[in-house]
């Protein structure tokens, strides 16, 4: 089975983001960037379906910069057979720009899953599973927090308000992982020695114009402090005339 991983490099959650100098996206500058979480349990997930089957290929791809070298080792590192970074040339893509992008890529490539993170936690769109396979033409399974494989079909469980949701699917298909679906492995020093070797290549990406800009990035207003009150009573008409929640 021809397993795809896709990824994403995003600024670590616990950053402290500041605004950069043209307004519309971040600056770098101190801020450590990572695997994007959700996505280690998509990379955890590949690896465990081919374990499973034993045998198949797991290549894990990102749309980006060079930069993103150093999340693709680190799946090289957890287990992955092979890595493509999509190099984007720096140009501002939205949600369908990227999943276009890797669409094309794909069509390329032979892939029986493609196994993504339910979202990415810089943007929080949650679009991009969902549109992959619209482009790709096949089923797509979202936010998964469970997972079989039994004769090349997949038997998926998610949650959905006040319900788990069971459903089946066969390949090729979309699969975006959630919390819960599994325990990310930690790359062994014998992995990282061994990722050194694999095969990262690099490929142009056809990046369409993005349908939607960013105009302006600001952050949030501080909070204001906050203050003792002295009893029930103060805490009552506060609400009422203050917060306006009663």
């Amino acid at each position: 089975m021809n397993i795809i991983v896709c990824i994403k490099r995003v600024p670590a959650t616990d950053s402290k983001i500041k605004v950069g100098a043209d307004g519309r996206s971040i600056d770098p500058a101190g801020v450590d960037f990572v695997l994007n979480p959700y996505d280690e349990f998509a990379v955890e997930q590949a690896l465990k379906t081919k374990e499973q089957l034993g045998a198949g290929q797991v290549t894990v791809v990102s749309l980006g910069s060079a930069d993103a070298q150093k999340e693709l080792r680190s799946c090289l590192a957890m287990g992955a057979d092979a890595a493509v970074l999509l190099d984007d040339g720096g140009k501002p893509r939205d949600a369908h720009a990227t999943a276009s992008a890797v669409a094309a890529w794909l069509r390329t490539v032979p892939h029986d899953v493609v196994f993504c993170g339910k979202q990415a936690v810089d943007h929080d769109d949650s679009q991009f599973a969902g549109r992959l396979a619209a482009l790709l033409g096949v089923p797509s399974v979202t936010e998964v927090v469970a997972l079989e494989l039994s004769d090349g079909t997949f038997r998926a469980e998610r949650d959905i308000e006040g319900a788990r949701e069971v459903v089946r699917c066969g390949t090729p298909c979309v699969i975006s992982t959630q919390k819960g679906l599994n325990e990310p492995r930690s790359a062994t020093l014998k992995g990282i020695m061994a990722a050194k070797k694999k095969p990262l290549e690099t490929v142009a990406a056809d990046v369409p114009a993005p349908g939607v800009e960013v105009v302006s990035l600001e952050l949030p207003p501080e909070r204001k402090e906050g203050r003792i009150l002295g009893s029930v009573d103060e805490l009552i008409a506060a609400l009422r005339t203050e917060a306006k929640v009663l």
